[in-house]
């Protein structure tokens, strides 16, 4: 394994950044102030989409590139870094084509669907026309278990029938999402894994009904983590994506790379919750010392160095088996990033937080939302709890295979004879 960046990432890492102290960060309050009165996208997001398109920086997160397909063809590995700095800005990733859920729908749809699925919706999100949503968790069963998902979707001649209410749906609230991908059961009498499929609902289609944009911790983010009700939804028996039974198998062929690209924009925001906590601890003044004369500051900032290097280290590792051995041979690896990483990132926003004292619970500094998102996170794909269930189970299978060799280390009992 070599992490070091390669003389393309290195480039594109120096072109990204330079373009988000450029075009985004000095647009930071005018998208805060232009959201606030109602105004989404903001009226400069098609401007800056076009020249990030110019600049090639666009759809940087597909290894797989066709021929037809716009973007900058990056191995997983070369992404990371470039994900990293977008993660800096809340709102930057899209400016690039790079947000999520569009990316994992992407990643979908490039994988399954047929030509004219790909023609009607995956050319138009590689081209930054359209937005999608994913729908797959619901409010009333515990929705990291895909065979929970109560929501059906009936064969009936040549439609399929969907019914089902779903929550937390991202990018639903967004006025260009016209696609979702819907998770629900085509089988309930099925293995516990084939009973799901995928079917692909244009956002139009009648008894699709957007009932809330629910608030994350009191925080409502305008692409909206909605609830949705689809009562008697009816699309063409084509829409379905991929074949009947393989909603499981393609929930985790798509959360492998939607949770690393998470991890990575989540390391960005505790870099940058690092850089606010040094330069304030170096310029604040209490009781006749500056802050970072104090010891616990210090120990702050070198336990935030140490954590980020450590996260960074193993998405790296991670990034770098997806490419060498796929997603499905990383996934020990994806799940200890996806338990690791959002809780090493609230760890470093709420000790920044702490030395900017209240001020970093105000709109005055990103601190605050950075911390909600983070927290957030420790959901989102799955909880740290299924994933440390997880990686729980790799160990003891494992183990199960050494039983027994650890027997020559243990020290027989002294005789007090």
């Amino acid at each position: 394994m070599n992490f070091a960046y390669s003389a393309r990432t290195e480039a594109l890492r120096l072109q990204l950044r330079r373009f988000l102290d450029e075009h985004i960060v000095p647009r930071i309050a005018a998208w805060h102030a232009e959201v606030a009165a109602g105004q989404y996208p903001p009226s400069f997001m098609p401007d800056l989409k076009a020249l990030a398109r110019a600049e090639g920086l666009w759809n940087l997160f597909l290894p797989a590139l066709q021929a037809d397909e716009p973007g900058t063809a990056l191995t997983n590995l070369e992404y990371a870094p470039l994900a990293e700095i977008m993660g800096r800005v809340s709102w930057a990733s899209e400016v690039f084509n790079c947000n999520a859920p569009d990316t994992g729908n992407m990643e979908l749809l490039h994988l399954f669907a047929t030509q004219e699925q790909r023609q009607r919706w995956l050319l138009p999100l590689l081209e930054g026309q359209i937005r999608s949503a994913f729908a797959m968790t619901e409010p009333d069963v515990p929705s990291s278990d895909a065979s929970n998902i109560q929501t059906l979707i009936r064969r009936d001649g040549d439609e399929y029938v969907i019914n089902g209410r779903k929550w937390f749906i991202t990018n639903a609230a967004h006025p260009d999402c016209k696609l979702l991908i819907v998770m629900g059961k085509t089988d309930p009498d099925a293995a516990a894994h084939q009973q799901q499929s995928m079917i692909l609902v244009p956002f139009d289609t009648p008894g699709v009904q957007l009932l809330r944009n629910i608030p994350v911790l009191n925080h409502i983010a305008p692409e909206g983590h909605c609830e949705m009700l689809l009562r008697d939804v009816r699309v063409p028996a084509s829409n379905l994506l991929g074949r009947e039974g393989d909603g499981f198998m393609m929930a985790q062929a798509r959360l492998g790379p939607g949770r690393i690209h998470h991890c990575m924009r989540s390391i960005g925001m505790a870099e940058l919750a690092l850089e606010l906590m040094v330069e304030r601890c170096q310029e604040r003044k209490v009781f006749g010392k500056y802050l970072q004369q104090y010891a616990n500051i210090g120990d702050w900032i070198a336990e935030s160095r140490i954590e980020i290097e450590q996260a960074r280290l193993l998405v790296l590792k991670t990034a770098w088996m997806i490419d060498e051995v796929g997603a499905r041979a990383a996934r020990n690896e994806i799940a200890m990033i996806k338990a690791l990483v959002p809780a090493m990132h609230t760890r470093v926003v709420d000790r920044a937080i702490q030395v900017y004292g209240a001020m970093g619970l105000s709109p005055d500094t990103p601190l605050a939302d950075m911390w909600t998102g983070g927290r957030a996170l420790r959901f989102a794909d799955g909880p740290d709890q299924v994933h440390l269930r997880s990686i729980a189970r790799f160990e003891l299978k494992a183990a199960e295979q050494q039983r027994g060799a650890t027997a020559a280390y243990l020290t027989p009992p002294h005789s007090l004879g």
